[in-house]
């Protein structure tokens, strides 16, 4: 089929063109914003006999405009590992992205800075952390895949909440 043909099927001409245009998303660039790792007790909580500390994780997602059509994603991570009432180690990790997101409609903007770009980070950012721990003298910490649509829908039904006036439970 000729290109004529496929643009008459649009809608022809400019128009055409335009209506056609799909939403693109490129990672121009990635990279470690900010990186902390703490391993205060060591060498004693590298002890094999503590047996595996317990994690506690915290997420947190930061998207800004900037020219473009280019946003920067932060995908800001904290694992805090702890034997009992003793820190085994404490790394905090900020791991951001350039992205371009061409011909998306406005009110889907923030949704794909919140959720697509921080998936597409997120295998990055964990190996960072696994080989920081591992550098570190711990097993490699392995964080499990995170829901970012999740996370995204919990945080708008969170504003909401805080946002229902006093007295409309």
């Amino acid at each position: 089929m000729s290109d004529e043909g496929q643009e008459g099927a649009v809608g022809g001409g400019a128009e055409g063109q335009a209506a056609g245009n799909q939403p693109s998303l490129a990672i121009v660039r990635q990279y470690v914003k900010d990186i902390s790792f703490e391993n205060p007790n060591a060498p004693g909580s590298l002890d094999p006999d503590k047996g595996a500390p317990q994690i506690q994780l915290g997420v947190n997602i930061q998207a800004r405009a900037g020219e473009n059509s280019l946003y920067e994603v932060e995908l800001r991570i904290e694992a805090k590992a702890n034997h009992g009432e003793d820190t085994a180690f404490v790394v905090e990790l900020v791991y951001g992205g350039l992205f371009q997101l061409k011909d998306f409609p406005a009110d889907t903007i923030e949704m794909v800075c919140m959720i697509e770009c921080p998936r597409l980070l997120f295998p990055f950012a964990r190996r960072v952390i696994s080989d920081v721990t591992r550098d570190g003298g711990y097993s490699p910490l392995l964080l499990d895949p995170i829901d970012f649509s999740a996370l995204y829908r919990d945080h708008k039904n969170q504003m909401a909440a805080q946002q229902m006036p006093a007295g409309h439970a």
